[in-house]
């Protein structure tokens, strides 16, 4: 039988390396959910709010909010892609494609989101004639190099944890280093990375919408134009927030499973 200290102390102290009981989980779970629920549901019924004007665009939205899912998930993979292939140059023999790799990953970080829509757009589209029928294909690319960058980051800190020994080992029983990399770094390397990785997805998420600025009809630029007809911006930008946690809430708590799923004592 749960004291009222094993519902409301933390068993491991700040730490949490003990888990608390199945019922302080669901209980302060439930408490922490009907604290936001009330604080939001105060703040709207005090704004009187008038939800005619999102209804009306709810296709709109509703088609924008697909193109968000199409747009993040062909990105992930290709990002993903890229990333490890960035990950690997920038551990690669051959000088010039190492420092290439390095070069670019500091620099795509470097520059804002933002700054790197406009310039690839606006300077490739008029230095290669790029028209409006690859603008989707374009915001694409643009997701996918700037979050390869980001991911190539984790790959990398992912491999370079592997213990030297572990791999001075492979090479004394033979190993080459494409098997070196295929049994002994990449199975280890995998269960750090996977949590991290699956946490730049919900950046990538958010990060899709700044795609609005070169009028790519995903999510956000659906809510930008049903805002400017109703002038509803408070409840057009809500239903907006509310789409996004629909997206990044189940991933980022999947996130967090796998952050303990393949959490080992080392």
């Amino acid at each position: 039988m749960e004291t009222w200290r094993d519902l409301v102390l933390a068993p491991g102290g700040a730490r949490g390396d003990v888990s608390p009981p199945p019922v302080a989980r669901v209980l302060n779970s439930l408490f922490a959910m009907l604290v936001l629920i009330g604080v939001v549901w105060i703040s709207l019924t005090t704004l009187h709010l008038d939800w005619g004007g999102v209804w009306n665009f709810r296709v709109e939205l509703f088609d924008g909010w697909l193109m968000t899912v199409g747009i993040t998930a062909e990105a992930l993979v290709l990002s993903t892609v890229v990333g490890f292939i960035l990950a690997l140059g920038q551990r690669s023999y051959v000088l010039p494609v190492r420092y290439l790799a390095r070069f670019f990953v500091e620099v795509v970080r470097c520059i804002p989101l933002l700054a790197l829509i406009y310039l690839f757009w606006y300077g490739f589209e008029g230095a290669f004639g790029i028209g409006n029928e690859y603008r989707i294909q374009s915001g694409i690319l643009i997701l996918t190099l700037f979050e390869g960058a980001y991911i190539s980051e984790i790959f990398r800190a992912g491999i370079e944890s592997v213990g030297k020994t572990q791999i001075e080992s492979a090479r004394a029983i033979g190993f080459t280093r494409t098997q070196t990399y295929r049994y002994v770094i990449i199975p280890q390397a995998f269960r750090q990375v996977l949590p991290p990785l699956v946490g730049q997805l919900v950046s990538l998420i958010k990060d899709s919408s700044l795609l609005s600025v070169i009028a790519i009809a995903e999510f956000t630029q659906s809510a930008q134009q049903a805002s400017s007809i109703n002038y509803d911006n408070l409840e057009t930008y809500f239903a907006l927030a509310v789409g996004y946690l629909v997206l990044t809430v189940p991933i980022s708590l999947w996130s967090r499973w796998l952050e303990r799923r393949f959490k080992y004592e080392t």
